[in-house]
């Protein structure tokens, strides 16, 4: 076992790695992961971080959880390839969450004034084209698609998260062309206070452009919160097989009672916030909405 520390996520933790191992594939995923992937040598303060330890997997891939180490059984094509990024990062949410930081599945920008804004919805729900437009609008980006929250004492703060963006193609034609990759530029390199929560729809469908509040918090969206805020600790978003063959894997027995109870008090803390839900026909005038609301 070859140890290294591994700076990802805004935390740094020891990465126990079989000897000879090549983790250049690794580091390509470094723009897609908030706070990045980098390795470096142990320092004297590694003895207070979490862990994560890797090895090969003779058979099935497996997660075990000992103290403050995650130990990773991997397949070794999987081990090689750039699902090691990600399995890391995943594996050290409950550190990331024992810090009062918590990966978010959301974008974020922030105001010319310097204040946050997180975007919320589900998969195709435009947070993405409305990131990008807010971005044309002077605002600097903060994240897509995973963002990074903190609680610091008396505010929550938006920390830097996934620096890239799968924008689709604009030619319809395209639609079932790969998406680019870009970069988002420019990017948040600080944490910036939270101002307010924006949960979007945007479909043609919608008539006319229209932000209502949604506190305090409807059940449905208590719910939808708390999925949202456990999804990293309590799921798999990597399949442990790795990009190829059948995804699958077991859940992560990461997540315990007290780090349930700190995301309840979180989504308490949230609903103090200006917190929305935006209705808009097209990115543009949604982006619109969002820029009067909050310059």
């Amino acid at each position: 076992m070859t140890p290294t520390a591994v700076a990802t996520g805004h935390l740094t933790a020891v990465l126990g790695l079989p000897p000879g191992l090549d983790t250049g594939p690794a580091a390509t995923a470094a723009n897609r992961l908030p706070g990045g992937w980098y390795l470096s040598v142990p320092g004297p303060e590694s003895r207070d971080c979490p862990a994560v330890t890797v090895t090969y997997a003779e058979a099935e891939p497996t997660v075990a959880v000992d103290g403050q180490t995650v130990r990773m059984s991997l397949p070794r094509p999987v081990a090689r390839s750039s699902t090691l990024a990600y399995t890391t990062y995943t594996a050290l949410e409950r550190a990331r969450q024992q810090r009062h930081m918590l990966t978010l599945h959301a974008n974020a920008a922030v105001t010319p004034s310097g204040r946050g804004v997180l975007l919320l919805g589900n998969k195709g729900a435009g947070k993405t084209s409305v990131t990008l437009a807010l971005g044309a609008r002077g605002w600097t980006h903060a994240g897509d698609d995973l963002t990074v929250l903190a609680e610091n004492d008396a505010e929550l703060l938006i920390l830097p998260g996934k620096a890239t963006a799968a924008v689709r193609p604009q030619d319809p034609q395209l639609w079932q062309s790969p998406k680019p990759i870009v970069g988002l530029t420019p990017f948040l390199r600080v944490p910036v206070p939270l101002a307010g929560v924006i949960r979007l729809i945007v479909h043609p469908a919608v008539p006319r452009p229209l932000l209502v509040s949604a506190t305090p918090f409807s059940a449905n969206e208590q719910l939808r919160l708390h999925e949202a805020l456990a999804r990293y600790i309590s799921g798999l978003p990597t399949p442990l097989t790795g990009p190829t063959g059948a995804p699958y894997g077991p859940v992560w027995p990461l997540d315990d009672v007290p780090l349930a109870r700190w995301r309840t008090h979180l989504i308490a803390r949230l609903q103090q916030h200006q917190y929305g839900y935006l209705y808009a026909p097209d990115p543009q005038t949604a982006a619109d909405l969002i820029t009067e609301e909050y310059v």
